[in-house]
């Protein structure tokens, strides 16, 4: 009796993981479209991006890489980070 439930909870938590990768992949195509859209770029692939890329100014790129860092960015270190900082203003 103790396996079956053991079981069922673990298929459950495992379902609810799928489900919450599946709707980040789902938010990160569209972020990924969003800009192919914003910058004109028609072929979606990475060497359409790399062209793309090659043809902008400076300020261009630099502001399509802080959309891309600020999209992609790993948000597990940046409360330790934020905590420090807002230790050293007070």
């Amino acid at each position: 009796m103790k396996n079956s439930v053991l079981k069922g909870a673990l298929g459950a938590l495992a379902v609810v993981g799928v489900a919450l990768i599946a709707k980040k992949m789902a938010a990160r195509k569209r972020f990924v479209k969003g800009i192919f859209n914003e910058y004109g770029i028609k072929e979606r692939s990475p060497f359409g991006l790399a062209d793309k890329i090659r043809e902008m100014d400076e300020e261009q790129y630099q502001e399509l890489k802080g959309k891309f860092k600020k999209e992609f960015a790993s948000r597990c270190c940046h409360r330790r980070s934020e905590r420090k900082e807002d230790i050293a203003q007070a």
